[in-house]
């Protein structure tokens, strides 16, 4: 009996992709095959041309194929920043269709998620989106079903908010195809601690307590998802407070307690964090951005959001716009 052809991955980056998506992918599934012996396992780097790409780390990776040179792929992620999009939208879009139609698993790695959306390939599926492009997902693609979930397997689509679950991902892709033992010893090899489940949440910062949300007491998570559900209407404490079943007097105390701020700079900062997202992620206007995280007009919004990030969202956004435009030239000028 001849050996089975390896699973072969494509890897679609775009500039400025995360990098530590890319190695926690490619370093597991090479580890398979030296404990296996076999190559289970093969991978290519693909992008829109043969030009190198540059990671977030300003390291280059050149292609080994382009995307429209791309055949015999099992599955295929796309690699990028959430601001990403193909040079060439309807051709691109178009190929990605295609390999779809062909039966290819198409995924998404961090904010690769925006580029697979804007290819109309997520209609109708749920998607793990990180939490940091949450609400800049949310406002661009209000039709997806975007989920807290670290790592979405659905059908033939697989997303994943960032690196440590792409890692989960690959060796949920080792035990499938070489047995428990195998990814165990891979897990083991870079001191993997464990596998999240399938539907397990992401890790998301507590601001200014050191801690993760999870780790709250039930009545503090319950009132941070309330927040979080209600920023362009936002409620009042009092009413959070009787939600969550305790008095006022002891829920201010309480979430003071675990996350170092009263509930009311609490959800302020929250609803400014979200609109800080659609400022550096979206191309939305503040007097929307303003409306969306519960503001009658953006001036206030610009006021409060100078004071907690020490920048303008006007400033802030010419600035990030120009460092992105910056990158692409030091790469031309070390080519």
């Amino acid at each position: 009996m001849g050996q089975r052809a390896p699973l072969s991955v494509g890897f679609l980056l775009f500039p400025g992709f995360p990098m530590a998506c890319l190695t926690s992918a490619i370093e597991p599934l090479r580890a398979a095959n030296e404990i296996s012996g076999r190559r289970e396992f093969e991978w290519k780097l693909v992008a829109e041309n043969r030009v190198p790409v540059r990671s977030s780390a300003e390291i280059g990776f050149e292609p080994d194929v382009t995307l429209q040179e791309a055949e015999g792929l099992d599955q295929l992620y796309l690699i990028s920043p959430p601001t990403a999009e193909f040079a060439d939208p309807r051709r691109s879009a178009a190929r990605l269709r295609w390999l779809d139609r062909t039966g290819v698993v198409m995924g998404a790695f961090s904010g690769g998620i925006f580029p697979l959306a804007r290819s109309g390939l997520m209609e109708a599926r749920p998607c793990s989106v990180h939490w940091c492009y949450e609400a800049a997902f949310k406002a661009d693609f209000p039709n997806v079903d975007s989920r807290e979930a670290a790592l979405v397997r659905e059908g033939r689509r697989v997303t994943v908010s960032g690196a440590g679950a792409v890692f989960d991902l690959m060796l949920r892709l080792i035990e499938e195809r070489l047995g428990r033992d195998c990814m165990t010893e891979v897990a083991c090899w870079f001191q993997h601690p464990f596998v999240r489940d399938a539907d397990a949440s992401q890790k998301v910062p507590v601001a200014r307590s050191g801690g993760t949300t999870d780790t709250l007491p039930a009545a503090i998570r319950e009132a941070i998802r309330l927040f979080e559900t209600h920023v362009e209407d936002p409620l009042r404490i009092p009413d959070v407070a009787n939600a969550v079943g305790l008095s006022g007097r002891h829920f201010e105390r309480l979430f003071k307690r675990e996350t170092g701020q009263s509930p009311l700079r609490y959800y302020h900062q929250l609803r400014l964090t979200k609109a800080r997202q659609r400022v550096l992620y979206s191309n939305d206007s503040l007097r929307d951005i303003a409306a969306s995280v519960g503001y009658m007009t953006s001036s206030p919004m610009v006021r409060h959001y100078t004071e907690i990030f020490g920048v303008s969202p006007r400033d802030e956004r010419r600035l990030t716009l120009s460092m992105r435009r910056a990158g692409p030239a030091r790469v031309e000028a070390a080519e």
